[in-house]
């Protein structure tokens, strides 16, 4: 894969290097946040056939975070770790939120409590006017709180209560999910146009590249003399044992490409906005997605599902890295440094609440008590191995048994451990040496063995009781309850397992 290279040798002073204006002003905060987007899911990231030329640009001004973790495999707990800075087992959200029932049915509540501390409400007490547009998908339904609840000024979402992107009683629109990108940044740009002038935080989770993809014949036609092949060596592992099964590889891929290419455009009107206004040097912008690409063999999802994880092993829903390793490009001009590869530092979706507040000038509560770190002299060019390690728990079924670790895991260092509850099942990676994670080496490492399942499980024991992890753990296995529809079964089932209400 090339690696990005330095735009400007100006751009690489950060910290401690010139004044100005904007240095005395606290930072604008954007935070994109993509929909299942495999790790290598834009051009500059070695994908062949999507046209990324925003993002690409972002990274080229940016630095890209190579070893970016989220904290869960779905798309509801990866969201509430990056709103609280903890672990999602910590407020029982084990998976996706659903209907009562089936949250229930997870030993799960209906939405995350309004009273924990999120990062909207921290900067909205500091005096940020923060927006949320897109994608909330942290409860919905009969008495789930809006997003305001939060501290949030402004929202219109989706998966959620309060003002909709679109009214859930609509009519059906052909098309319409190839166009709400474009609908979520419209609302983001006039979000930033009418608080240019005081610090905002902003939100914008678009539901791009999450399945059942619709692009418009407009979107389609940017791919019209697309031939993929699933010998293309550019894919490298996933392509040619995974997509050599798809049965329209073309279509698929242009589906898929289409939507790719409409979410860059609509990164790039923002990112255009930024400029207008004068506001790129005083905005961090950040962007990743919730988790990995999704499964081919998920029942709705042959489209969505040939998205590209490159050399990473497995998709959502599982905890290998295919799953949990995600973008991690980060944008401030003049004080993160443009086109610089991080392949080294471990940073993670935890880290995001206590680094922005560092660099917004807000202190966190005590009773915050964040899993995350600060992360800002990482973001700054130093390289150094985190205080903290990164602890993952998924308690159900994973498609496909390639894919199904046991159900702990926990980085540290480059070592990453999986295990399970009662502490069986071992298996060990080196993770700079092994990203395709193909080589368990745990008999070879006892000792490293014994001390990271130590810590997996004095951090399990930190976790609030549950009923869905006693029924796995007492199984020794994931269980069924989020197990999504395999290609074949009923339109029923299929909407079932779906992340995302239609």
């Amino acid at each position: 894969m090339t690696r990005i290279v330095c735009i400007a040798l100006a751009s690489l002073c950060v910290c401690g290097g010139h004044s100005t204006a904007a240095d005395t002003r606290k930072p604008n905060i954007i935070f994109i946040l993509a929909d299942d987007q495999g790790w290598s899911d834009a051009r500059f990231a070695g994908h062949p056939y999507a046209k990324t030329p925003n993002l690409d640009r972002f990274a080229s001004q940016g630095t890209w975070f190579k070893q970016f973790y989220v904290a869960a495999t779905v798309c509801s707990p990866s969201r509430c770790s990056f709103m609280t800075s903890h672990y999602p087992a910590r407020h029982l959200v084990h998976g996706h939120f659903a209907t009562h029932g089936q949250n229930a049915a997870r030993s799960m509540p209906d939405w995350l409590d309004p009273e924990v501390p999120t990062i909207t409400r921290l900067l909205q007490q500091a005096g940020y006017t923060t927006g949320h547009f897109g994608k909330w998908h942290l409860g919905s339904g009969v008495g789930a709180p809006e997003p305001g609840a939060y501290g949030i000024n402004k929202h219109v979402t989706l998966d959620s209560n309060g003002p909709q992107l679109r009214e859930k009683d609509a009519t059906r629109e052909p098309y319409w999910w190839g166009k709400p990108t474009g609908i979520i940044m419209d609302h983001a740009i006039a979000f930033v146009r009418e608080n240019k002038d005081k610090p905002f935080y902003l939100n914008v989770w678009t539901l791009l590249p999450h399945a059942k993809l619709d692009p418009t014949p407009e979107q389609l036609a940017v791919y019209d003399g697309l031939a993929p092949h699933a010998e293309d060596p550019a894919f490298g592992r996933w392509m040619q044992e995974y997509l050599g099964a798809a049965k329209d590889l073309k279509r698929q891929m242009r589906v898929y490409c289409a939507s790719l290419t409409d979410l860059d455009t609509q990164v790039g009107r923002l990112l255009a906005t930024l400029d207008e206004l004068g506001l790129a040097e005083n905005t961090i912008v950040f962007y990743s997605s919730d988790n990995g690409a999704e499964d081919y063999n998920i029942a709705n999802a042959s489209n969505a599902g040939v998205g590209n994880t490159g050399p990473l092993r497995a998709r959502k829903r599982s905890m290998y890295e295919g799953g949990v390793r995600t973008f991690g490009l980060l944008r401030w001009p003049g004080r993160v440094a443009a086109g610089r590869v991080d392949d080294t530092s471990v940073v993670s979706a935890v880290d995001w609440l206590p680094t922005v507040c560092k660099q917004a000038g807000v202190e966190l509560p005590a009773e915050l008590r964040p899993d995350g770190e600060d992360v800002s002299d990482i973001w700054f060019g130093k390289s150094r191995p985190r205080s903290k390690p990164l602890h993952w728990e998924w308690l159900f079924r994973v498609w496909g048994d390639d894919y199904m670790p046991p159900m702990l895991a926990i980085r540290d260092g480059p070592w990453k451990l999986f295990v399970n509850h009662n502490g069986s099942g071992a298996q060990l990676y080196d993770i700079p040496k092994d990203i395709s994670e193909e080589h368990n080496v745990a008999g070879e490492h006892a000792d490293v063995v014994k001390d990271l399942t130590a810590k997996a499980l004095a951090w399990q024991k930190t976790l609030p009781p549950s009923k869905a992890r006693n029924e796995a753990a007492s199984a020794g296995r994931p269980v069924d309850a989020a197990r999504p529809a395999a290609k074949g079964k009923g339109e029923s089932e299929a909407k079932a397992a779906t992340d995302r209400t239609r």
